[in-house]
């Protein structure tokens, strides 16, 4: 198949970049809403360390799930039509938990419904793409997805409004930035005339076929997962581990760690434009690996913090290598191609929480759950040296493979 090469840059590519960029940033902020209030959730609720990584966990699964369908939906109807109907879809929650009394099982649907907004990874990224020649996609699809610097919103805002008003009323507030978002998206996002229109279902089962969509898979599941998994839980994991953190200041530390793996998301989707995405992928889940099995010791704060910093930035580049060659893989199919690999992503993202709450809950200690994550990093890595093994086209710098074929 011959990779398209269109060269708009126009205005209209530009405000959709950004239209993009803030429904990614207000869905991501929003999806990660119940993590940045766990504690103060946790301590209403009176959940145990089990309830606690399934309440911040459950979100991403419903994200992961509805990615699927918001891939096919974007492929089908357009990013902005997509995008707009999720926005609208997310005040139903938000009113919900505002205005009604939550218990365990209450809480457990407002995260499920939360988590659409999880899906918008599926609408924005392909909605940015498809204005931009594949020798670009690398640095548009880091842009965009710096949207998940909403982690960082949702870290540094959300714990000292629910100090001084409550959790039920951030519900509230978040209604606002919505609105906001909304009106935004709907005044500037515009679907590429050169983005595929109708995309046969054929073209679905044979993404679904190729065996390079589970390698992204399982790739974007370490990276994504680490960092959304870490985004989520490790508030609650500063306060149960370190008595020296209160809400706020685990809210504050984990905004920052987001902060960083946002930030350097671009930088690795540029890196691997100029010299591979495979290459850097290789160096970073070597560098994942190591550094979960240093926090699996458990080590003195000052140490940790340095880690958990790193990890992020690891994550957050790894990101960004990731959808540097999904786009060149998957041109045509990049809605359900981006829906698939983003769902198995968020799957990695619900099995961290998940796994480190049930440990503690069993062990009384996080370590050994980190171990496993550890272990999974490194697999990950032995099947990506595997894979370009095989010297598959798209492991090789965009540069080189601009004008020709993609397999």
């Amino acid at each position: 198949m011959k990779v398209q090469t269109s060269t708009r840059t126009n205005k209209g590519s530009a405000l959709t970049v950004f239209a993009s960029f803030l429904h990614f940033d207000l869905c991501f902020t929003l999806w990660v809403l119940l993590g940045s209030l766990s504690i103060f959730i946790t301590k209403d609720l009176r959940l145990n360390s089990a309830q606690q990584g399934l309440m911040v966990a459950i979100p991403t699964l419903s994200g992961s799930l509805m990615r699927i369908v918001m891939g096919i939906l974007s492929d089908r109807f357009g990013g902005k039509r997509s995008g707009t109907a999720m926005l609208f879809f997310l005040f139903i929650p938000l009113f919900l938990a505002w205005l009604l009394p939550i218990n365990f099982a209450g809480i457990i649907a407002i995260g499920l419904m939360l988590g659409v907004a999880g899906s918008s990874f599926a609408v924005a990224l392909p909605l940015a793409s498809h204005w931009y020649p594949p020798s670009r996609q690398g640095l548009i699809m880091g842009i965009t997805a710096a949207g998940n610097i909403g982690t960082v919103v949702a870290n540094l805002a959300a714990p000292s409004l629910a100090k001084s008003y409550g959790w039920h009323a951030v519900m509230g507030l978040s209604i606002l930035p919505l609105a906001i978002v909304l009106v935004i998206f709907v005044l500037l996002a515009k679907d590429s005339p050169d983005r595929p229109v109708g995309v046969d279902l054929s073209r679905y089962i044979s993404v679904l076929r190729s065996g390079d969509i589970w390698w992204f898979c399982l790739f974007y599941s370490v990276t994504f997962g680490g960092f959304v998994g870490l985004s989520t839980f490790l508030p609650l994991f500063l306060k149960n581990q370190y008595t020296t953190f209160n809400p706020i200041t685990a809210g504050l530390f984990t905004a920052l760690a987001a902060f960083l793996g946002s930030t350097f998301r671009p930088l690795g989707g540029f890196l691997a434009d100029k010299i591979g995405g495979g290459r850097i992928l290789t160096a970073l889940l070597i560098g994942i690996g190591i550094i979960y099995l240093a926090i699996s010791l458990l080590p003195a704060i000052g140490v940790m913090i340095w880690l958990f910093l790193l990890i992020m930035i690891c994550l957050g580049m790894g990101n960004g290598a990731v959808f540097q060659l999904v786009p060149l893989r998957f041109r045509r199919e990049i809605g359900i191609a981006t829906g698939l690999v983003g769902a198995f992503g968020g799957v990695g993202g619900f099995f961290l929480p998940t796994l480190l709450g049930s440990i503690k809950q069993i062990s009384g200690s996080y370590g050994s759950g980190l171990v496993i994550l550890a272990i999974i990093a490194f697999i990950a890595l032995v099947a990506l040296r595997i894979f370009l093994a095989a010297q598959r086209e798209w492991s090789v710098a965009p540069s080189v493979i601009v004008e020709g074929e993609t397999a």
